[in-house]
């Protein structure tokens, strides 16, 4: 399993997908340029804020989903340290069509116990996706 990951992880969405995206036209917005220019780098080279781009932007999300609820997961505990915690990618996480939660419900469970954390960490309670 693990081997299957860092396959996964040193591949670009490009190559996971098996489609080229033609290049933007030269007049194009810098979005959608950086859109296409991260579909192309391995996703496991993707910052966070990256992945919150491509996430936001409905762009390989059964593949990122995973890496960015794992990285939430794993920085979750920290918050309670006052460190910080990434709320752009948490937004695009939580923004995700309901319908890809619905085929992915182990990743959907994984997310809700995660906000969960924040919300045990926060000393509030609030409603999870």
């Amino acid at each position: 399993m693990k081997r299957e990951r860092s396959s996964v992880h040193s591949r670009s969405l490009e190559q996971l997908e098996g489609q080229r995206w033609p290049d933007p036209p030269e007049d194009t917005t810098h979005l959608v340029k950086n859109v296409h220019e991260l579909r192309r780098r391995p996703i496991g080279t993707l910052e966070t804020h990256e992945l919150a781009r491509l996430i936001g932007q409905d762009v390989g999300v059964p593949w990122l989903l995973p890496l960015a609820v794992k990285i939430l997961r794993d920085a979750a505990p920290n918050h309670v340290a006052g460190g910080l915690y990434d709320g752009d990618l948490l937004y695009a996480v939580v923004s995700v069509r309901p319908e890809v939660w619905a085929d992915a419900p182990d990743l959907a469970r994984k997310l809700e116990e995660t906000v969960a954390m924040l919300d045990d960490l926060s000393g509030e309670q609030g409603d999870t996706p």
